[in-house]
């Protein structure tokens, strides 16, 4: 006869055995599932050559000697000279300029100055690391 005193039992071990095994065989082929999709781009009216722009590379030694793109100037006729340099340069191409990092902060801040000026806008500071 049945006692109703009785509380039953739930065994969930199974259960979670099961459900470890499925984690486990997810976690294995999960980072190699590819989804890909085919799909055909609609033509542009225009179909043109995007140009690379080449960057300007500025860098400062030192000896407070400033280099862009192979040429030399001194720090105190820099401003004008850039000014002069960049008219034949494309103003939407990046200028990246490294600086020797024992430099007096107020140089590489002069040089930025210079760099806006002639009408740059995309700078970017190089760094080690």
């Amino acid at each position: 006869m049945y006692d109703w005193e009785d509380k039953p039992e739930l065994n969930i071990t199974p259960l979670v055995d099961v459900m470890l095994v499925l984690l486990a065989i997810l976690m294995v082929i999960a980072p190699n599932i590819i989804y890909e999709e085919n799909i055909k781009l609609p033509q542009g009216s225009i179909s043109k050559q995007l140009a690379e722009i080449p960057p300007v590379h500025i860098t400062i030694d030192k000896e407070r000697t400033i280099q862009v793109n192979k040429e030399n100037y001194q720090l105190n006729a820099f401003m004008d000279n850039f000014s002069l340099y960049a008219k034949d340069l494309d103003l939407k191409a990046t200028v990246l300029i490294s600086a020797d990092k024992t430099l007096d902060y107020g140089i590489v801040m002069s040089v930025l100055a210079a760099v806006k000026q002639a009408g740059f806008t995309d700078v970017s500071l190089a760094t080690n690391g």
